[in-house]
């Protein structure tokens, strides 16, 4: 493996904290053990880049993995090894509970098949985290020939222990410091390396969704779900990478050891983890019948109750499971949230809850070539300094750069800050480091994307209170306000209901004597300048005609339309698209028009609106001889609403008491009118 110019930058920046992540790889499947147990080990005897090194350093860690950890039939080898030698070493999974008849702890080490291995209570204590789910550790274990002897005996006993997890002060730091040698996509790329993929296999997409699911790990009392095709790694993050992570599969899930043992006041899964997973998440269900109530109220909250006591916890919840069927059948036949349990799959109440829902379908199905031969960050430094980054805030430095849209309530506001949040504090580990608008946006627009996409869902369930879904944000208070879309309900063709971006506008030609009616979208930049410039080529005689039928009145009647804007200061830059047979675009004088006015104005048109007309010189509209046809072909693309001249009013009494039902008909008399209406404000 060459060294790129990534690991030359980590190298200076992360001295000691680096492992090259395919030797990690080697491991996996070898040895009954995650990942990051190897990359301990790695990371204590490979964190370096000179080969030399890195093979003296990988023959100990074979040699540790091969003589510590226990492989099936091996049981009863590594126990007649402790009797002969008195003692041995492991690594293995380690759980205790407390014996009531003796008064004492015993652990458990799943690899031996031992359930009363004699612990001490100091150690217990210390480490509370075997209580609940366990963690992997470095043992070493007794024998004790005379306790063997004794009736109802305990010959086994735990001398030490070591958690497998880093315990060095000052990481953040180490961290922050590291973070500077980096710009913002190349310290992407590294997180991602740190994690085991190579970005440069993966889209831009799918390099989202990865960071999407590290949020959980460095924002408290997060909720996420993430459903998409087997095979995509959905739980390979909170299974291999962290020990602060613990995964819980489908299956029964016990209130008592998610929350709370109400019977001797044991603090459950979400009190000793940073996350806690749920994986194939559509066979999960609670012991008790409140146990899906008890789990909302934690998830708003962050509370729940033992008795009259009310305790607070910070571990993150996360779902995560597969679909059956693809992306597009599953919201033909439902909704994106079908595959969870009953309890849980048409409750907007819970669904309100969640702060984001990732696209699992945009990650690739894993295979050798997606995971990195290079270094990242060894996991135990890289969990340390997620769980320290739990305690950080990043909202108070981006206050008053960003304003978020109307369409937000409450929960939505919540649900994205914290998105916003976790996202700019895996990009800037230092809190002090300036956060550039462009990387704020990225954060505030995944965020509002993933929120969007839960929202989308209850909409589908038929909830009222959460018909508008229409998103969006404004950098600062001067900002052009920009609408964030979920792109599985995006069609090329289709018009749908969100509004399109500044300058854009969609529309409907009634064509002419050569041609059929036929639906297009305006797309116009502004700039300055002067004049127009069709992109287009070769640029269709009709279409040239709209445009400077639009220009003109752009110019004529620009107080009235778009205030002390002088157009003939700005260069217009056209692109027209069309999305039917009609190819040449005659008669979009009107719409030409208002795509001008709203490049101008910075506005957004209403979303789901097609807007018809043709314009002459004068400012006249041209009238529409097939009016009923433009409004079914309008029905037919997804718009709601249509902005017809007023000319084509006693045509549409023609139209079928269907269609009506279908879309709102907005009449105009003049550009000012429709630019008023299509603008809705």
């Amino acid at each position: 493996m060459e060294l790129d110019e990534l690991d030359r930058q980590a190298a200076t920046a992360f001295d000691g904290y680096l492992v090259r992540k395919d030797l990690a790889q080697r491991f996996k499947g070898q040895y009954p053990v995650p990942t990051y147990v190897g990359e301990f080990l790695l990371g204590r005897y490979c964190a370096s880049t000179d080969e030399e090194e890195i093979a003296e350093g990988l023959e100990v860690v074979e040699r540790q993995m091969r003589e510590r950890t226990v492989r099936p039939g091996e049981e009863e080898l590594f126990k007649s090894r402790a009797r002969e030698h008195g003692s041995i070493k492991l690594i293995d999974l380690i759980t205790a509970r407390l014996d009531t008849n003796t008064d004492s702890y015993l652990a458990s080490l799943p690899s031996l098949r031992l359930n009363d291995v004699r612990i001490d209570s100091e150690i217990v204590n210390t480490n509370e985290r075997m209580l609940t789910g366990g963690f992997y550790a470095e043992i070493q274990i007794e024998y004790d020939a005379a306790k063997a002897q004794e009736k109802a005996g305990r010959p086994f006993g735990l001398t030490s222990l070591r958690p497998i997890q880093l315990s060095k002060r000052g990481v953040l730091d180490d961290l922050a410091r590291g973070r500077e040698y980096f710009t913002t996509p190349e310290w992407k790329h590294f997180l991602l390396r740190s994690i085991g993929f190579e970005p440069a296999r993966l889209s831009t997409r799918a390099q989202d969704v990865l960071l999407l699911r590290m949020v959980p790990f460095v924002e408290r009392n997060y909720n996420m779900v993430e459903l998409g095709p087997r095979g995509t790694g959905k739980s390979h993050l909170f299974q291999q990478i962290s020990p602060y992570s613990h995964l819980v599969s489908g299956g029964k899930a016990t209130v008592a050891r998610m929350f709370v043992n109400n019977a001797n006041g044991q603090r459950g899964l979400v009190c000793q983890y940073d996350v806690v997973c749920f994986d194939e998440v559509s066979g999960v269900s609670f012991d008790q019948k409140d146990g899906i109530n008890i789990m909302k109220g934690y998830m708003e909250s962050g509370e729940f109750s033992r008795g009259r006591e009310s305790i607070r916890a910070s571990g993150s919840i996360v779902m995560v499971g597969n679909f059956e069927v693809d992306v597009e059948h599953q919201q033909r036949i439902g909704h994106l949230l079908g595959p969870m349990p009953p309890e849980m799959r048409n409750d907007t109440a819970f669904m309100d809850r969640l702060h984001a829902y990732l696209p699992g379908w945009d990650v690739p199905k894993l295979e050798a070539s997606l995971f990195t031969e290079h270094f990242g960050l060894v996991s135990d430094f890289l969990s340390e300094v997620w769980t320290q980054l739990r305690g950080d805030n990043r909202l108070t430095a981006i206050q008053g750069r960003v304003n978020y849209g109307g369409a937000l309530s409450g929960r939505d506001t919540t649900a994205v800050n914290r998105t916003v949040n976790g996202l700019l504090k895996l990009l800037y580990p230092n809190r002090e480091q300036y956060i550039s608008d462009e990387d704020l946006e990225w954060a505030v627009r995944l965020a509002m994307e993933c929120r969007r996409r839960v929202k989308e869902q209850q909409k589908r369930i038929g909830s009222a209170e959460f018909r508008n879904t229409h998103f969006s944000y404004q950098m600062g208070n001067d900002g052009i306000e920009v609408f964030v879309v979920t792109p599985e309900l995006q069609s090329d063709n289709l018009v749908g209901t969100d509004p399109l971006p500044p300058g854009q506008v969609w529309a409907i030609s009634p064509g002419d004597t050569d041609e059929y009616a036929g639906l297009y979208r305006i797309d116009v930049n502004e700039g300055p300048g002067a004049g127009v410039k069709i992109i287009n080529v070769p640029v269709p005689g009709p279409f040239r005609e709209s445009i400077k039928y639009g220009e003109q009145n752009l110019f004529t009647r620009a107080r009235e339309l778009v205030g002390d804007r002088d157009p003939r200061q700005h260069e217009f830059i056209v692109q027209l698209r069309a999305f039917d047979t009609a190819k040449n675009g005659a008669s979009l004088g009107l719409p030409a028009l208002l795509a001008f006015c709203s490049a101008m104005l910075g506005k957004s048109l209403k979303g789901g609106l097609i807007a018809v007309g043709g314009l002459n010189l004068g400012g006249g509209l041209d009238p529409i001889y097939n009016a009923v046809n433009v409004a079914e072909l309008a029905v037919e693309k997804g718009a709601t609403t249509l902005l017809i001249p007023i000319s084509a009013r006693r045509q549409l009494n023609e139209l079928s008491d269907e269609m009506v039902t279908k879309i709102n008909i907005l009449f105009y008399a003049d550009a000012k009118e429709a630019l008023i209406k299509a603008l809705g404000d």
